[in-house]
């Protein structure tokens, strides 16, 4: 890191400067100290600054080795004995029970990001084409959604950016003119929750591309090491952590933990409206604290509540 002065008419402005690689690309990180400022003052300031500075840098980085940050050996273990005990088995599943979890997860995982569609709305949508009187993107994208997890039972593919890109315009084809595209330079994101909460920052356009890199370079050395749930759930969070499109990438990032899930032999989850504070605060445990716990918490509950809804159909 080194220090920069810019004289402005008869005032030194001081900024702390760092450069960094990541790929092919060189970021430069400068936070402004202030101007005019004593070399005790400067020296206070620094200290500061550098500490921001490296805080930014590592913040979007994902966690190397869970085994270390999260969980034992014997935890590991715990959970691969606890997804034997998942209420559902994903060859059980019929088509019948498929329909209607795609149902379900539909209204969903749109009324959490604030569609208006009600439950019955959606049945009829999907089951029999029977529009509501609401927005048409609302009901595109209750189209788009279902369309997506169709995708994902299908496809062999695990995760890539391809992936990535080919779930958003899926949902958004019909809604949204940057369907299937990442971000661009000035769309930089706050990710609030249903009550103005602050739950997340997206990383910084310039980074979105290397991050998903790593993050898929990461799942692919580390798919047979981890349970299929710890991986879903580091994906996901991950994924929500970068926040890599302008808008969507709640319903983007939960098509893609159900299809880790699916590619590990487990049944889907569908994240319950009612429990969306419970989801939020997960994502924030993992950003903040790197803990991953609260998240299998939720997939735990929603695996016993989406067990009794599927049996009620």
């Amino acid at each position: 890191m080194h220090l920069e002065k810019r004289k402005v008419k008869d005032k030194i402005k001081y900024f702390l400067a760092h450069s960094y690689r990541e790929g092919k690309k060189v970021h430069k990180l400068r936070k402004y100290l202030g101007q005019d400022l004593s070399s005790k003052k400067l020296d206070e300031r620094k200290i500061i600054a550098e500490k921001l500075i490296l805080e930014e840098i590592h913040k979007f980085d994902i966690i190397k080795d869970p085994l270390q940050i999260s969980f034992s050996k014997e935890e590991i273990s715990e959970i691969r004995a606890l997804e034997k005990k998942i209420p559902l088995k994903i060859s059980h599943l019929s088509e019948k029970d498929w329909k209607n979890f795609s149902k379900l997860f539909t209204y969903n995982t749109n009324a959490i990001e604030g569609s208006t569609i009600n439950k019955r709305e959606v049945n009829n949508l999907l089951s029999e084409d029977k529009w509501p009187d609401k927005s048409k993107e609302d009901i595109a994208e209750t189209y788009g959604v279902a369309k997506a997890i169709r995708y994902v039972r299908t496809t062999k593919e695990h995760i890539s950016l391809k992936l990535i890109k080919k779930i958003h315009k899926l949902v958004f084809q019909n809604s949204k003119n940057f369907a299937g595209k990442f971000r661009k330079k000035g769309e930089d994101v706050v990710i609030l929750s249903a009550d103005g909460t602050v739950v997340d920052e997206g990383a910084p356009y310039s980074r979105i591309t290397h991050l998903l890199n790593s993050l898929v370079t990461w799942y692919h050395q580390n798919k047979k090491l981890y349970p299929g749930l710890v991986l879903a759930a580091m994906i996901h969070n991950q994924f929500e952590n970068i926040h890599p499109f302008a808008d969507g990438n709640g319903r983007v990032g939960r098509i893609l933990l159900n299809n880790i899930l699916l590619k590990h032999n487990l049944p889907p989850i569908n994240i319950d409206l009612k429990n969306r504070s419970q989801y939020y605060f997960s994502i924030r445990e993992y950003s903040k604290n790197n803990n991953l716990k609260p998240t299998l918490d939720l997939f735990m509950k929603e695996y016993n509540s989406l067990k009794k809804q599927l049996s009620k159909k």
